[in-house]
C-alpha cells in the first residue's frame, strides 16, 4: 500500500459555511470515510472534526496500526476538520483515528463518529463501507404518508431485535437481520400491527444498555448483521406494508473511552462542566447543543436513517431529560440558563429545528416524543411555538391506567377518576398510548404480572386493559411478549416464551390482539377522528359503583359508530341499560370475554335491538350483558 496520504478534499467552500454555522444536515456525506476513485486509484477519504488536535492519523489493518503512517491534513480554514485521501483502502478494512491534544500531550485512539459499520462488540474500531443497496420498497414510498397521520390507525409494535426471537438449538443466538426479516414481517401482519418500533439499533458498546448508551450515530449495530442487512429487513417490512420507527437518543451518550467523550482532549460534542454535561442517572454524558457543530451531528444522524434507510418515524428518547436543566438532580447540582430558569434553551431550540428539518425535507415521516411531563405542545407546530414533534407518549395515560389495573376490583370504584381523567387533555396533543419495555423491566415484572386475581382473572384483566387502550384515542404501542402474556419479566439476553403459546391462556391472549388490530382497522370509528372530540363522547363516565365505562367512537364521513363498554370488576353486569342515538341493530363486534380467547363466554349472541325509551339522555337504548373484567364493543351503521 502507498503510505503517502495525499492532499483532498470533498468539502467545499459551501459545505464549511454551513458546517461552521449549524445548518449542514448531510454531514454523512462528506464526513467519515469514504470509498473514492482519485486520479484513477481506488482508495479512501477520510475526515473527523478535532478542532482541538496537535495531529490526527488514520490507524488500521491496512498499516498495522502504525500512528505514524498516515497522518491526515488539517483544512486552514478554521473549520477543525482533518482530511485526506489513502490510496488501496478497500470495503471491509478496520480503522480509528490517533489523535494528539494541543493540550498536556494527551493522545488517544477513536472510532469515526460518522462511521457506516463497526466492528462487533467487544471491539471497538470502524469499518469502511458502502451503503449501495437496491430497494424494492418504491410502492410503500409513495403511499406511507398515509400510513401514520393522525387520522389512520396506528398500531406499533415495539422490539428488541436481540431478544424477540433467538436460537435456543443453536447456542442461543439471535437472529441476523436477514433470519429476522420475514420472521417479523409476516408476525406482524398476521397481528395486524401496522409499524414496527425498534428499540435503538446505532451501534454501542453495552448490551446491557439495549441501545440506549449509543456511540454509532451512523452505524446500525453489526451484532445482527452488515448495513445492507439491515436495509434488507427494512425492505421486507415495507414490502409487508409495516412501517419502520426507529429510537433514537440525542439526550446523552457514553462516556468509553473510543467514542466522543473528551474526543480530541477537550470536551467536544458534551459540556466541561458535569452540572451540564453529565447524566446521574446513567452516568453519561450531555450533549452540547448550543454548539453549533453538534447540532448538525445529531441532525445530520437523523435525516442519515430516512435517507439511507427509508426509515418512516423517528422517536426520540428521554426528551424530558433535554428539556429540563434540573432533570434528576438536586439543589446545587445544575445551573440555572441565562434568565435564571430550569429550562434547557439550546436543548429546547435543537428540537425544534430537528423538527422542522426532518418534516421539511421527508415528506410521509413522523417523529415521536417519549417525553413524561406535562410541557405545553410537544406535538404542535414550530411556528406556533410547539416543539414540533408529530406525536408525544402520553405516559400519564399509562401511568394511571396501570395504577388502576393493580388495585383490587372489589376497590376500583373509589379510584374511577384514574379511568377516565385522561380525557381531559385526550386532544391536547397527538398521543401515542405506551404499553412499552419501560413497563415490564427493573423489578416491575410482565404486563399481566400487574394483574390481581388468580389466573383467569390476570388475563381477562390484561384483555380488559388492552381493550380500553384501543378503545382510547390515540395510537397504539405494545411492546413485544405483552401480545400473548408472557408471565417472566423481559430480559434483553433471552428469546421471548414463545413456548407458552401452547396454553389456551396465551394462545387466547394473542387472538385478542389480533382481532383487535383487525377491528382498530377495519372500523374508521376508532382513527378517523382520533385527534379532536369528534371522534368521542361519553356514554357514562360516571358509573364508579359498577367500575363501568361507556363511550363512542365516532366516523361521521364512514357514517359508522362504535359504542364500547368496559367493566373492570369480575360481576357480570346483566339488563345494563345504555343510551344511544341511533335506532335499530347494533352489531357486537368484539367481546374479550369469549371462549376463543380464554373468557368465560357471556356476550350477547352478537347483536342488540334498540329499545324506545331513552337512557342517558340519548333518544333510545341496548340492553345488554357486560361479561365481568370484560369489553364490548358493538357498531352501528347509519
Amino acid at each position: 500500500m502507498n503510505n503517502k496520504v495525499q492532499g483532498f478534499s470533498l468539502f467545499t467552500k459551501d459545505d464549511v459555511h454551513l458546517f461552521r454555522e449549524g445548518s449542514h444536515f448531510r454531514l454523512y456525506e462528506k464526513m467519515g470515510s469514504k470509498l473514492i476513485s482519485k486520479d484513477g486509484v481506488n482508495g479512501a477519504y477520510f475526515s473527523v472534526w478535532a478542532p482541538n488536535a496537535k495531529s490526527v492519523s488514520v490507524i488500521g489493518d491496512f498499516n498495522f496500526w502504525d500512528k505514524a503512517a498516515h497522518p491526515l491534513f488539517a483544512r486552514y480554514d478554521g473549520s477543525g476538520i482533518w482530511e485526506g485521501f489513502i490510496p488501496g483502502i478497500k470495503e471491509g478494512d478496520t480503522y480509528k483515528y490517533f489523535i494528539v491534544s494541543n493540550y498536556n500531550g494527551y493522545s488517544v485512539e477513536k472510532a469515526d463518529p460518522y462511521a457506516f459499520h463497526a466492528e462487533t462488540p467487544q471491539k471497538t474500531g470502524s469499518k469502511v463501507w458502502g451503503l449501495d443497496y437496491k430497494w424494492n420498497d418504491g410502492g410503500w414510498m409513495k403511499d406511507r404518508k398515509s400510513k401514520s397521520t393522525v387520522n389512520a390507525p396506528v398500531s406499533i409494535y415495539e422490539v428488541h431485535l436481540g431478544s424477540w426471537r433467538r436460537k435456543p438449538e443453536d447456542n442461543n443466538r439471535w437472529l441476523s437481520y436477514r433470519e429476522m426479516a420475514g420472521e417479523l414481517a409476516n408476525y406482524c401482519s398476521d397481528m395486524g400491527f401496522t409499524h414496527v418500533e425498534i428499540m435503538p439499533v446505532m451501534e454501542h458498546p453495552f448490551g446491557a444498555s439495549w441501545g440506549y448508551q449509543s456511540l454509532g450515530y451512523f452505524a446500525p449495530t453489526s451484532r445482527f448483521g452488515t448495513p445492507q442487512d439491515f436495509m434488507y429487513m427494512v425492505d421486507v417490512l415495507h414490502c409487508a406494508g409495516i412501517g419502520v420507527i426507529l429510537d433514537w437518543v440525542p439526550s446523552h451518550f457514553p462516556t468509553d473511552m473510543h467514542g466522543l467523550s473528551f474526543f480530541d482532549g477537550t470536551y467536544l460534542y458534551e459540556h466541561a462542566d458535569s452540572r451540564l454535561g453529565f447524566h446521574p442517572d446513567w452516568k453519561s454524558a450531555i450533549f452540547n447543543y448550543g454548539r453549533n457543530e453538534v447540532n448538525n451531528f445529531l441532525i445530520s444522524s437523523a435525516l442519515f436513517w430516512l435517507d439511507k434507510y427509508h426509515i418512516d418515524g423517528i422517536r426520540v428518547d428521554a426528551v424530558a431529560s433535554m428539556l429540563y436543566l434540573d432533570y434528576s438532580r438536586k439543589e446545587g447540582q445544575w445551573l440555572p440558563n441565562k434568565y435564571g430558569g430550569k429550562e434547557n434553551i439550546e436543548a429546547i431550540q435543537f428540537l425544534k429545528r430537528f423538527n422542522h428539518v426532518v418534516y421539511e425535507n421527508y415528506d410521509g415521516v413522523q417523529t415521536y416524543a417519549e417525553e413524561s411531563t406535562s410541557w405545553a405542545m410537544v406535538s404542535k407546530p414550530t411556528y406556533l411555538g410547539g416543539l414540533g414533534f408529530g406525536y408525544k407518549w402520553n405516559m400519564g395515560w399509562m401511568n394511571d391506567v396501570l395504577s388502576y389495573m393493580k388495585i383490587n376490583p372489589v376497590f376500583r370504584k373509589y379510584h374511577h377518576n384514574k379511568l377516565t381523567f385522561s380525557f381531559l387533555y385526550a386532544f391536547s396533543e397527538n398521543f401515542v398510548l405506551p404499553f412499552s419495555h419501560d413497563e415490564v423491566t427493573h423489578g416491575k415484572g410482565s404486563l399481566i404480572g400487574k394483574m390481581p386475581g388468580d389466573e383467569w382473572q390476570r388475563f381477562a384483566n390484561l384483555r380488559l386493559v388492552i381493550a380500553y387502550m384501543y378503545a382510547h384515542p390515540g395510537k397504539k404501542l405494545l411492546f413485544m411478549g405483552s401480545e400473548f402474556g408472557q408471565v417472566r419479566e423481559w430480559n434483553y439476553d433471552e428469546s421471548l416464551e414463545w413456548h407458552v403459546l401452547q396454553f389456551t391462556q396465551h394462545s387466547g391472549m394473542q387472538n385478542w390482539v389480533k382481532d383487535l388490530n383487525k377491528a382498530y382497522k377495519n372500523n374508521p370509528a376508532f382513527y378517523e377522528n382520533d385527534g379532536n372530540w369528534e371522534g368521542f363522547s361519553w356514554i357514562d363516565a360516571n358509573d364508579s359503583d359498577n367500575s363501568v365505562i361507556s363511550f363512542m367512537r365516532n366516523a361521521p364521513k364512514a357514517r359508522e359508530t362504535v359504542l364500547c363498554i368496559l367493566n373492570f370488576t369480575p360481576i357480570p353486569r346483566h339488563n345494563y341499560n345504555i343510551g344511544v342515538d341511533h335506532k335499530g341493530r347494533w352489531e357486537e363486534i368484539l367481546n374479550s370475554d369469549a371462549p376463543e380467547y380464554f373468557g368465560s363466554g357471556i356476550g350477547n349472541f352478537g347483536f342488540k335491538e334498540t329499545s324506545d325509551w331513552g337512557a342517558h339522555g340519548r333518544p333510545y337504548s341496548l340492553n345488554i350483558s357486560i361479561p365481568p373484567l370484560g369489553a364490548v364493543f358493538f357498531k352501528f351503521k347509519y
